[in-house]
């Protein structure tokens, strides 16, 4: 158990400046294709980036800067395919007192390459106003290679854009949802299957589709209210999604399975997102959770994979930090842990040999 188009060049920033910032949206410590770990943070209109030297390596080459001028609320997306999709806000003035509100996408194709530039998705409303009302969006990427973009708006309603495995884009689609108060949470199954779970104020619901390719349905609601920006998605099982969140009424951690009552798993999680990952220890399938937990120290627990009910394991690893934290394998297959320090350098702990899980010292990336 733990006791612990053209594509800009990236510029290479040595200022300790630079690693000040915060981790973006969704898992910003992300495995690529090649083997290797990237960690991201989001500075105002950057992108930070540090790479591994090698595979399973405790070197990283950083700070990268990824330029994101005028980017806000960016989060990273990553599938099969390794590809990373970045997802963000930009708002320009129109000159009349109004802004305009555009959905932007970026994507880096290959581990410590240049990302491609920016572009604009638009927006899913015409009117200028209720435009500028869309929240943060979210993304995953289903087994095909196909990214889905969903973002919640002002009334209430979430929106959904979709690039093919060939890049040709959608349009814009309302999802059947209402009252939503929170960015959606897509998941995407090994089957090849979408799910979106939507906060409201009373409840969560799940939209599901029926097969490959069908438009999203709605399904039973959760008896159980997120806490804002907390929720994780996790494939437990061939097609079967388990959701991580904090409950807003107990404060604890909730594992979610559709078809099956909100399971209270303990922990002392702060506001921020659950990080969660399957991973073998000990020749068993376990579930490990990460978060900052609300005296600001990461907090590990680890679960049988769908066996939460026999008990979750937490330990508090001492280790202060900002934000959400990550984790990830690395190409060797060992988990790594990572989180920005209190003065926001990305940091991180690696799985070391022995029985349960048992992590190095913390150091920084």
């Amino acid at each position: 158990m733990p006791s612990a188009s053209p594509r800009p060049a990236a510029r290479r920033n040595d200022s300790p400046a630079a690693g000040f910032g915060r981790p973006l949206g969704g898992p910003w410590l992300v495995p690529g294709y090649d083997g290797r770990l990237t960690a991201y943070v989001s500075v105002r209109d950057a992108v930070l980036r540090w790479t591994q030297n090698a595979v399973g390596g405790d070197r990283w080459q950083g700070p990268e800067v990824l330029p994101a001028k005028g980017v806000t609320h960016v989060s990273v997306v990553h599938g099969e395919n390794r590809y990373a999709h970045f997802l963000g806000l930009r708002t320009r003035p129109t000159g009349d007192g109004w802004s305009r509100v555009d959905v932007m996408n970026a994507t880096q194709y290959q581990t410590a390459r240049p990302m491609t530039q920016w572009h604009a998705l638009g927006n899913p409303h015409k009117d200028i106003g209720t435009a500028g009302e869309v929240g943060a969006p979210t993304g995953v990427v289903t087994s095909d290679g196909a990214l889905h973009v969903c973002v919640p708006t002002g009334s209430g309603s979430v929106e959904l854009r979709r690039e093919d495995a060939k890049g040709a884009w959608g349009a814009w689609k309302s999802l059947p949802a209402a009252g939503a108060t929170d960015a959606p949470v897509p998941a995407a199954t090994s089957t090849g299957l979408v799910e979106v779970l939507v906060p409201t104020r009373v409840s969560a619901l799940y939209l599901r589709q029926a097969k490959t390719g069908a438009a999203l349905e709605p399904a039973e609601a959760a008896g159980v209210v997120p806490v804002p920006g907390s929720a994780t998605p996790l494939e437990t099982g061939p097609g079967r999604i388990t959701y991580y969140l904090t409950d807003a009424g107990g404060g604890g951690v909730v594992a979610l399975r559709p078809g099956s009552w909100p399971l209270p798993l303990g922990g002392a999680p702060a506001d921020g997102r659950i990080a969660a990952l399957r991973t073998s220890l000990d020749g068993f399938d376990c579930t490990v959770l990460a978060v900052r937990g609300i005296t600001g120290t990461v907090n590990l627990g680890v679960c049988a994979t769908e066996g939460e009910q026999s008990g979750v394991w937490w330990t508090d690893t001492a280790m202060r930090c900002q934000g959400d934290p990550s984790i990830a394998h690395d190409g060797e297959g060992r988990l790594v842990v990572a989180v920005l320090d209190t003065e926001g350098r990305p940091t991180a702990a690696r799985q070391e040999d022995g029985p349960g899980l048992t992590l190095s010292d913390w150091r920084l990336i």
